[in-house]
């Protein structure tokens, strides 16, 4: 048994490309709380973490025995659950922080445990996840109930043991990262040095030490001195990653700016300026709307970094500034809707994008459950539905089209016809093997390429 290497391989039929594994791993309550609000793997992709708007962590566990049998080897179990966050008031502000996971980013691993960042749109905290399968036995002073003995009645010593028990899987806090964002955070960042991260807010980033829990450094601010002057926010930040000294962030105006903070402690003057001039035939009301970018992510070589806007995904080469290299049209098709998506609030939607492990695939969200791919090398994209109608484990998914206009074909979908209550914003790609976790409202997919012989 054999696999394709590439998630979308030119000599096999795209309809093909991915097979499904895992059914929903959480049941459909349409509660508010259980809505996926961030999905990410871990370094090595063993490990699947997501965050919802009820402020918990659920880590998901790839089955080690099935790591043999190719087939099965997206098959991902509860691990652990805890509560990251809860519900805050601030009386100063009479303001309430929601209690909803923002972004979660794991550590390399460096020793048994595992450590990973969750932040809600104020605080960021530091979480280990460690095993137990032993506990010490024959204490001196203790009773097996945990009662102190009486020091008089104990007449020997005794050395404790470890003994095995029932695998126990704990999350505790390590660190707490409070009271430096006025505003909400939206992304965080672990530097290429592993012993710093970033926060980023709309009007600030922040450079904290992993150890330190008490300062930060600010190192870009665009808050005017006027409010009223204000004209764009921060989307969206991330670290190089290789390059310690380099981050980049996105606007609301559709510009990367990329910085390098050898050149000065405060980075509000950026190195590099990455945009693409409007094209004037496509200027509208929506045009500042929609050329907001969502997210920004590097490629895993750090030649390259991918933007997500709300109709697009573009490709910028790190060395040319004017224009992007490549730019994939996610759902065209809307440009002609953008006046009620605009009433219904859709048009501020933020979708997020990623790269699969070799850079040569990227992968981001859309409308009616749909999420598309596109192979950068071929030139061939393929959209494909997250639903619970297609979720029995092994089944092929088909591809999906959109009609726009005209007669429409059998296997085809009507644009009047979507379902804009069903998106999905949060995607994340196994770091070195085919399988992919897309969360769609309160249901997370994974799924897998298909298998040839």
């Amino acid at each position: 048994m054999q696999k394709d290497l590439t998630i979308l391989n030119v000599n096999s039929p795209l309809s093909a490309a991915i097979m499904m594994s895992l059914e929903t791993l959480r049941k459909a309550v349409s509660v508010e709380s259980d809505i996926i609000s961030t999905v990410e793997f871990n370094h090595t992709g063993e490990l699947l973490a997501t965050g919802d708007k009820g402020g918990r962590v659920v880590i998901f566990q790839q089955e080690i025995e099935n790591k043999n049998y190719p087939q099965l080897r997206s098959e991902y179990n509860v691990y652990s659950t805890f509560q990251s966050h809860e519900p805050e008031f601030d009386y100063l502000k009479s303001l309430e922080i929601e209690e909803k996971i923002n972004k979660i980013r794991w550590l390399p691993q460096k020793n048994a445990a595992q450590f990973l960042l969750s932040t809600n749109d104020k605080t960021i905290k530091l979480w280990k996840i460690s095993e137990r399968d032993r506990r010490a036995d024959g204490y001196n002073l203790k009773e097996e109930d945990g009662r102190y003995k009486d020091p008089n009645s104990i007449t020997s010593l005794r050395v404790p043991v470890l003994i095995p028990m029932d695998l126990m899987v704990e999350a505790s806090p390590r660190r707490v990262f409070a009271n430096a964002h006025t505003y909400h955070i939206n992304s965080v960042s672990v530097n290429s040095d592993h012993e710093t991260y970033l926060s980023a807010d709309d009007l600030r980033i922040n450079l904290w030490n992993l150890e330190i829990t008490d300062r930060s450094f600010n190192i870009v601010d665009i808050k005017p001195a006027n409010m009223e002057e204000l004209t764009e926010v921060i989307t969206a930040s991330e670290f190089h990653p290789n390059q310690c000294n380099t981050f980049v962030f996105s606007s609301s105006k559709g510009t990367i700016r990329l910085c390098d903070m050898r050149a000065s402690a405060l980075c509000d003057k950026h190195s590099k300026l990455f945009e693409e001039p409007e094209n004037p035939s496509n200027r509208s009301f929506f045009s500042e709307i929609i050329s907001s970018i969502s997210d920004v992510k590097f490629s895993h070589n750090g030649q390259y970094m991918m933007t997500r806007d709300y109709l697009s995904v573009k490709i910028w080469d790190l060395k040319m500034e004017n224009r992007p290299v490549e730019t994939y049209q996610v759902h065209e098709y809307l440009r002609s809707k953008l006046c009620s998506l605009y009433e219904n609030d859709c048009i501020f939607d933020k979708f997020e994008c990623c790269w699969n492990g070799n850079d040569s695939v990227v992968m981001t969200g859309s409308y009616n459950n749909f999420f598309r791919m596109f192979d950068r090398e071929h030139r061939r994209d393929v959209t494909l539905e997250a639903s619970r109608e297609n979720s029995k484990p092994l089944q092929v998914l088909k591809p999906r089209k959109v009609c726009t206009g005209g007669k429409r074909k059998k296997d085809e979908i009507s644009v009047d016809s979507l379902d804009f209550n069903k998106k999905i914003l949060h995607t994340a790609w196994h770091p070195l093997d085919n399988i992919i976790a897309v969360a769609t409202t309160n249901n997370l997919y994974i799924f897998q390429d298909k298998l040839t012989g």
